[in-house]
């Protein structure tokens, strides 16, 4: 009994179903014990195997997404955040607006739960069975002005371009010299059509000129951008502020 199990386990293994191999014995002991066709132990099997698959392409997809920190929808208080509606959050939850090839803008100052949403969207999009990819604007440009040189920065382009969603986060943090808007421009160039984009910032694209620089890279960008668009817009006082924490606890 003992070597057939072995062999059923090298031959799922051979056939690269490595997850029905690990459970083999468990879920054969499961079924015994229920007293189970072997119809029902075998779709018990393989369920197994789509469901371990699923959850490991969803664990991959998470670290390749590279989010500064894991915060889920779940976690982004609205009764905080009034400028947006539980109807509204439901909807960007449905995902239709990517299937669209729609870009969210999120505007508002710093602090008011910019970057989480953002967050929160890209893991909920990912357990949704889309490929996100997470980035500040800082990271971004330095990518694109080493992709002729580092492996490292061409391999993180590769999967930006490939993406469904990209998150590109702190659009204002940083002005560009006329060259990095330029590839900018290219790489907005490319996602369009084909890649949703999320954008934070707390400049409006009316200022997004005082970091492109170039008046015509800036009309292209927006061009692209904005042609199908939802502007969100975010208000309020500081989280962090809020809610900070001190090392003197309360008096």
């Amino acid at each position: 009994m003992i070597a057939t199990i072995d062999n059923i386990k090298g031959m799922l293994n051979t056939l690269k179903i490595s997850h029905s191999a690990s459970a083999l014995e468990k879920i054969l002991e499961l079924s015994n014990e229920k007293g189970l066709s072997y119809e029902k132990f075998l779709e018990n099997l393989l369920e197994h195997e789509i469901k371990s698959r699923s959850e490991k392409k969803i664990e991959q997809r998470l670290k390749q997404a590279l989010f500064p920190e894991y915060k889920t929808i779940d976690e982004f208080d609205l009764a905080e955040q009034q400028s947006l509606s539980r109807r509204q959050l439901n909807q960007l939850l449905e995902f239709t607006w990517i299937e669209q090839g729609f870009n969210l803008i999120m505007l508002g100052p710093p602090g008011v739960g910019k970057t989480h949403l953002a967050i929160g969207l890209g893991i909920h999009a990912i357990h949704s069975g889309y490929k996100v990819i997470f980035t500040t604007m800082n990271d971004l440009i330095y990518y694109l002005k080493t992709q002729e040189i580092l492996r490292s920065a061409q391999t993180r382009l590769k999967r930006i371009t490939e993406a469904d969603l990209v998150i590109i986060d702190d659009l204002m943090f940083m002005a560009m010299e006329k060259h990095e808007a330029n590839l900018f421009f290219q790489l907005i160039n490319k996602l369009y059509g084909q890649t949703s984009i999320i954008i934070t910032s707390n400049k409006g694209p009316e200022d997004w000129g005082e970091l492109l620089g170039d008046p015509a890279i800036t009309t292209a960008i927006l061009d692209r951008i904005v042609h199908k668009c939802e502007v969100i817009n975010l208000c309020g006082d500081s989280y962090r502020l809020k809610y900070r924490t001190s090392i003197f606890g309360k008096n």
